[in-house]
């Protein structure tokens, strides 16, 4: 595999042509029968949409299993290239994808499936009083921000600074998930998390589109793993999130199609 063709532009590049060549056909993994079970190392962002991806491809494939570990795409990528044993990588960043195709772990040209962009996550009823991407250049807002080493905080500092912002967090967060459950609690006035997961937050949140986020659309790359225990269904589960079935669930969600 050229190492090469794998920097974060190449790679940009490279999985968005692949994702919009498979995106609106199912895609087969081939006659072969698959079983047992599959491991898969998935943004934590795409953690509900995921869960309802595991119903529809075990039923399409009865006789394997899908075990989910959620967590921030470059923690996520540090564990892989440490050798964790894993099947899959659905990454929130086309940045922690690379890097768990340069240390040579990724079997196969990583697929972009779907995007997802940031907004302003406020707890519902909005009692800060949030209006928009200036006010977490306040001091007087409690506010919470994904770490910046993670996808979520690197798109955030894009954002802030096209828009000429500087923030003032009072919590920095492992991932965006974890900034999520800050609002959703009420412990902070405002947050940024993808669009997504204002979605999850259900009644519980309610979101402030920015104009902004479009300079910072995060690509979610995903691939089978060189050293996937389970190669065949591995492979199988990389098409299925590719499909029309998954195409409809991620779209539920509030992904948008690569």
């Amino acid at each position: 595999m050229l190492r090469s063709l794998y920097t974060a532009v190449a790679v940009t590049a490279m999985v968005a042509m692949a994702g919009c060549g498979s995106i609106d056909t199912p895609v087969s993994a081939g006659s072969k029968e698959i079983d047992g079970s599959i491991t898969v190392f998935a943004a934590a962002s795409l953690t509900e949409a995921f869960t309802e991806l595991r119903t529809h491809f075990e039923a399409a494939h009865p006789g394997v299993t899908v075990v989910y570990s959620f967590g921030a795409s470059s923690t996520l990528a540090e564990q892989i290239t440490r050798g964790a044993p894993a099947d899959v990588f659905a990454s929130a960043s086309v940045t922690n994808m690379a890097q768990v195709v340069d240390n040579g772990d990724v079997s196969a040209s990583p697929t972009i499936f779907v995007r997802n962009k940031l907004e302003i996550a406020v707890p519902k009823g909005n009692p800060g009083r949030i209006v928009g991407l200036a006010d977490f250049g306040r001091t007087e807002p409690t506010i919470a921000l994904c770490a910046q080493q993670v996808p979520c905080g690197a798109a955030a500092e894009t954002i802030f600074r096209t828009a000429g912002i500087e923030p003032a967090p009072d919590t920095l967060e492992v991932d965006v998930k974890a900034v999520l459950a800050k609002v959703r609690l009420g412990e902070v006035d405002a947050a940024l998390v993808y669009h997504t997961d204002v979605r999850a937050g259900g009644d519980e949140v309610d979101g402030i589109a920015v104009a902004e986020a479009a300079r910072a659309v995060n690509d979610y790359p995903v691939a089978t793993l060189t050293h996937a225990p389970n190669a065949a269904a591995a492979d199988a589960f990389v098409a299925f999130a590719q499909s029309d079935i998954a195409r409809e669930v991620f779209t539920k969600a509030g992904f948008d199609a690569p």
